[in-house]
C-alpha cells in the first residue's frame, strides 16, 4: 500500500466518523442529512486541502477533495463544500498567481469567506467555451451580462467566482461582490432540501479591471476541466450515498423478520443487493479513475473528458436505482418519513441532473466516436 493511499484511507476514517457525529445530531432534530458546520470543516483542515502550503493550505490534490465528497454524500451533509471549495478553489488553482488571488485562497483555507464558483447552469452539460457571463465595454467601464441558474451554494456565498468571456471572447474568472448593483443572486428552491442552489443574473453590473482574472493557460481548455471537475465531484457524492444505501439495506435486512425468518434469507432480496453491490462495484472502478485523471492530469484533456463522462453518467444512475430498491426493500418503513431514506433519493435524483444528465453525458461519449 503506498503512502498516498494510506493518507487517503485515514482522512476517509477521520470524516467518516466526524460526519457521522455530525448526521447523528442532526438526525435528533429532522431525520436525514445533517448540517455541517463551516467551522467543523475549517478545523478539519478540509478546506484547503487543494492550496498550497505558503498559503495555509495541504498541498493535497482532488484525489484527497475527493474522499472528503463521497463522506459528505454518505452522511447526506448540508455543507457549501461542493461549490466553495471543491469548485472556487479548482476555479483559483487554474488562474495566473496574483496577489489578489492568493488572499482569497488564504480566506477560504481560514474559513473566512464562502465563495461560490459560476461556471454554468447547474442542470445541464454546459456547451465548451461557452461561459454563462460575457463583458462589455461602455464609456464607464467594463460591464457583466448573463445568467446562469442552478449553480451549488450561491446563494449563501460571500464572494463569486463567474466564468465569463472577455473582450477578446476567451473565458476569464470574474470576481465579484454578490450584493453589487446589476448582480442579483435569487435562492432557487428545489425537492432536495440537502443541497442550496442559486440563480445568479447580471444586467449590467460593474466590473473593476483589478477583479478580472486569467487563466494560466489555454483558457478554454481549463474551463472544460473545471466543468468536468465538477461533474466528478458530484459523481463522488452519488458513489458515497449509494454505498450507505445499500450498507442500510443489509443492515434492515438482516433483522427484519418475515414468517420467522430475516427477510435477507429470501433469495429475491439477497439478488436485489447483489445488483446494488454490483452497481457500486462498477461505479467505483470509473470514479476512481476519473478522478485519478483530473488529480494527476496525466492525460490529454479529452482522455478527462471520457473519464468524467462515464464516472458522471455511471455512478449518478446507479445511486437513483439504489436509492429506490433500497426503499422498496425496506417495505412500508421505507416510505415513511422517519426512515429518512427519502433523504438520499432525493439527493440522488438531483445529483444525476448536476452538471450534465447520465443520456447528456453519454451522448457526449457517443459523439467522440461518431
Amino acid at each position: 500500500m503506498s503512502e498516498q493511499t494510506e493518507i487517503r484511507d485515514e482522512l476517509r476514517a477521520v470524516a467518516r466518523d466526524l460526519l457521522g457525529r455530525s448526521d447523528r445530531a442532526g438526525r435528533a432534530a429532522a431525520p436525514g442529512g445533517s448540517d455541517v458546520d463551516w467551522r467543523v470543516l475549517a478545523g478539519a483542515d478540509w478546506l484547503g486541502l487543494e492550496v498550497a502550503a505558503e498559503l495555509g493550505g495541504a498541498d493535497a490534490t482532488f484525489a484527497e477533495a475527493a474522499v472528503i465528497m463521497e463522506e459528505l454524500g454518505r452522511a447526506v451533509a448540508r455543507s457549501p463544500y461542493l461549490g466553495a471549495v471543491v469548485l472556487s478553489v479548482g476555479t483559483l488553482n487554474e488562474l495566473q498567481p496574483s496577489a489578489l488571488r492568493d488572499r482569497l485562497l488564504s480566506e477560504i483555507v481560514a474559513g473566512a469567506v464562502i465563495p461560490a464558483a459560476v461556471l454554468g447552469s447547474g442542470d445541464g452539460l454546459a456547451s465548451a467555451g461557452q461561459p454563462p457571463f460575457r463583458l462589455e465595454r461602455t464609456a464607464a467601464g467594463a460591464v457583466l451580462h448573463g445568467q446562469a441558474s442552478f449553480v451549488p451554494d450561491a446563494a449563501s456565498a460571500g464572494s463569486l467566482l463567474l466564468l465569463a468571456a472577455g473582450q477578446d471572447g476567451n473565458p476569464v474568472i470574474v470576481r465579484t461582490d454578490p450584493r453589487v448593483p446589476g448582480l442579483k443572486v435569487t435562492k432557487q428552491p428545489v425537492l432536495d432540501a440537502t443541497r442550496s442552489l442559486g440563480l445568479v443574473s447580471a444586467a449590467g453590473a460593474e466590473v473593476s479591471p483589478d477583479c478580472v482574472w486569467q487563466f494560466a493557460g489555454d483558457a478554454r481548455a481549463a474551463s472544460r476541466r473545471l466543468l468536468d471537475r465538477a461533474a466528478v465531484a458530484v459523481a463522488c457524492d452519488s458513489l458515497g450515498l449509494s454505498e450507505a444505501m445499500l450498507a442500510a439495506t443489509v443492515g434492515y435486512a438482516r433483522v427484519r423478520q418475515q414468517f420467522g425468518r430475516p427477510i435477507g434469507s429470501f433469495q429475491a432480496v439477497k439478488h436485489a443487493c447483489a445488483d446494488m453491490l454490483v452497481q457500486i462495484r462498477i461505479a467505483r472502478e470509473l470514479v476512481t479513475e476519473a478522478v485519478r485523471q483530473v488529480a494527476d492530469r496525466a492525460g490529454a484533456d479529452a482522455e478527462v473528458a471520457v473519464a468524467a463522462s462515464m464516472a458522471k453518467s455511471s455512478a449518478c444512475d446507479a445511486a437513483v436505482n439504489i436509492a429506490g430498491k433500497a426503499m422498496q426493500l425496506h417495505g412500508g418503513i421505507g416510505y415513511t418519513w422517519e426512515s429518512g431514506i427519502h433523504v438520499y433519493l432525493k439527493r440522488a435524483i438531483l445529483n444525476r441532473e448536476l452538471f450534465g444528465s447520465p443520456a447528456a453525458h453519454r451522448r457526449r461519449l457517443a459523439a467522440r466516436y461518431a
